[in-house]
């Protein structure tokens, strides 16, 4: 398995593919790839129509996916709001690969049977193949797909995002477009997608149970109003936190009922959308059920800085060999935005796991996995990380 990854700042379509294939081919050697990502700022959308079709033309990929983004991820850097093309490829023997396209009215219901879902996209369940799934924000919620991804393929591992480009931008898919709904990539056989989800907050007080709700209501925790809870933590925190519960407060929801939580990643981040001081009640975005265990979570650049380290860490103890590539899809409004400087993330990835080849965009949403469930994020940073299945 070999990867590589390359990205050029060129507002001319055969200029830019030319710098693409200078970098990608020594790295690659003699073998063709057999898949390409390739991510494109909205500064190249007069060359749209032509790009999937020219990079086949050049590389021979077996597969190839991409998308817009208003920033792209490669060779190490992190370019926003400027031209740019970030394209990886990959060589991988003993890898199956299958693109597909799923629009909105293609669904099937929630309730109906694992077949369904495996019709639809195509993949038999066995090997448990893992999905890479890019997705037009403004025309498909890729939520159910992630629910009916993770039920008719319980071994896999799905990462993605929402591109973040105009309205109307497509989606790549093999040597063409697509205009709405999502694309999405399954690799089977001797291939493992390790997934490193950072949604970039730290907890602040305890855990706590959730002892009455009502959809996206939390009423009660440990039997009291979540902001009667909230305003004694208030008092308890130092003052710089005090300013960051007023704009950057999110609810925590453990990933799980069967273990106790222990760490930041254990829990599923949510907005707090409302609240209504005459109950005492807030307003989340997610459903919430009696008996989960909460805790609250704040959100600024240290924390950030902070998850996504600890994150990597944990990975490269339990991986000692680095991962031969990788994919990122993070949040608009990380990178320059949250950090101040630029290529944060991918200099995050470097320091933990050494010069991993890594492509990817900024996201309007990422697609990562926390606990045992597939979710849709924001704020987030969402690693893909590729290794042979024996490594």
């Amino acid at each position: 398995m070999r990867w590589a990854s390359a990205l050029v700042q060129e507002l001319e379509l055969r200029p830019a593919l030319d710098a693409v294939e200078r970098a990608l081919r020594p790295r690659l050697g003699d073998a063709r790839p057999d898949l390409v990502v390739v991510f494109a700022s909205p500064h190249l959308r007069p060359h749209f129509e032509r790009l999937p079709g020219e990079l086949h033309e050049r590389l021979s990929p077996r597969a190839l996916v991409g998308c817009v983004g208003a920033g792209v991820i490669g060779d190490g850097q992190e370019v926003e709001q400027r031209p740019a093309l970030s394209v990886t490829a990959a060589v991988l023997p003993r890898v199956e690969l299958r693109t597909f396209h799923v629009g909105a009215g293609d669904l099937p219901d929630l309730d109906r049977g694992p077949g369904r879902w495996r019709d639809l996209v195509g993949v038999a369940p066995a090997p448990a193949p893992h999905f890479v799934l890019l997705c037009d924000g403004a025309s498909f919620d890729p939520r159910d797909l992630l629910q009916g991804l993770d039920f008719a393929y319980p071994g896999g591992v799905t990462i993605g995002g929402l591109a973040s480009g105009r309205r109307g931008d497509p989606l790549f898919v093999d040597r063409g477009l697509v205009a709405q709904g999502a694309v999405g990539l399954a690799l089977q056989g001797d291939v493992v997608v390790d997934a490193v989800v950072a949604q970039g907050c730290r907890g602040v007080g305890a855990p706590m149970t959730v002892t009455r709700c009502r959809d996206h209501v939390l009423e009660e925790v440990d039997g009291r109003p979540p902001l009667e809870v909230l305003a004694e933590l208030y008092e308890a925190l130092p003052p710089e936190d005090q300013e960051l519960l007023q704009h950057a407060l999110h609810l925590g929801i453990a990933s799980t009922s069967l273990t106790e939580p222990t760490g930041r990643g254990d829990y599923l981040i949510r907005n707090v959308v409302g609240a209504d001081p005459e109950r005492g009640v807030l307003a989340v975005g997610a459903l919430l059920r009696p008996g989960q265990t909460v805790r609250f979570f704040l959100r600024d650049a240290a924390a950030a800085d902070e998850d996504l380290r600890e994150h990597l860490d944990a990975y490269r103890g339990r991986r000692p060999a680095p991962p031969a590539g990788a994919l990122l899809f993070s949040c608009t409004g990380r990178g320059r935005h949250l950090f101040g400087s630029a290529n944060h993330d991918s200099a995050a990835l470097r320091r933990a796991l050494g010069d991993v080849p890594l492509g990817g965009f900024f996201c309007g949403g990422e697609i990562g996995p926390v606990g045992d469930a597939t979710h849709l994020h924001g704020y987030t940073s969402a690693f893909g990380l590729f290794r042979p299945g024996g490594g």
